[in-house]
């Protein structure tokens, strides 16, 4: 029998943000965005009528901090686990996190394969920790579900190095890159060049935007987005 699905509570104030994470959790097979609120009374709200298993809980909402939120959970015996989401970097901030048992950490600005990445690790805590450990080892393995570093996976046929170069180029190019530009700044052919800069896109450590010239159908230009941090972390 497949486990249940996953019910996740999207908590964040910028509603931009909010409909993105509640698309990024809908995209995870075994979970499901049952719900978008934007302060923590909208979460009470919720909380109290329906079953949530997971919030994903931003820190700074406009009727108090995600923490306390989190805290006051505890202290009255919700079983919901919660995955901070949020531009926070204090590690003060960190540590409490953990204090309060929260899951995972995830700093923003991030693409989908950042979250999918902590929303499955968490599936597989789910997963090993149900039942009773037969010894340290079955309590070891549910722990490093969690903590477990894991590489970004690539679609087939891309490779890390290329990924790495084509990336370190448009990062350096403040007016963007064509995919014939990158393509001969790199050595690859423009097809490879325009597959590697797709899936920055994709992932969304860059933008595309079309450019038109004299004549003909317009040139794709692509442009790093600042502060998504580096490719080895997609």
């Amino acid at each position: 029998m497949s486990a249940p699905e996953v019910r996740v509570l999207v908590v964040e104030d910028d509603p931009v943000a909010a409909d993105a994470h509640a698309l990024y959790v809908g995209r995870v097979p075994g979970f499901t965005a049952v719900g978008v609120v934007h302060s923590l009374a909208g979460a009470t709200r919720v909380l109290e009528r329906t079953r949530i298993d997971l919030l994903l809980l931003d820190l700074t909402l406009p009727d108090g901090h995600g923490l306390r939120f989190a805290r006051g959970l505890r202290a009255a015996g919700h079983p919901a686990d919660v995955i901070v989401v949020t531009s926070a970097r204090d590690l003060g901030v960190v540590r409490e996190s953990v204090s309060l048992g929260v899951v995972q950490y995830v700093l923003k600005p991030f693409a989908f394969p950042t979250l999918r990445e902590r929303l499955l690790r968490y599936a597989e805590f789910r997963a090993s920790a149900a039942g009773e450990a037969a010894g340290q080892d079955d309590v070891d393995r549910a722990m490093a579900a969690l903590r477990a570093p894991r590489p970004a996976e690539l679609p087939k046929g891309l490779s890390a190095p290329t990924l790495d170069r084509v990336a370190a180029l448009l990062r350096s190019a403040p007016d963007g890159l064509t995919a014939a530009a990158a393509a001969e700044a790199a050595g690859t052919s423009r097809i490879t060049a325009r597959r590697y800069l797709e899936h920055l896109v994709d992932t969304g450590r860059a933008d595309r935007t079309p450019r038109y010239g004299q004549v003909g159908r317009p040139e794709l230009h692509y442009r790093w987005l600042a502060g998504t941090g580096s490719v080895s972390k997609v």
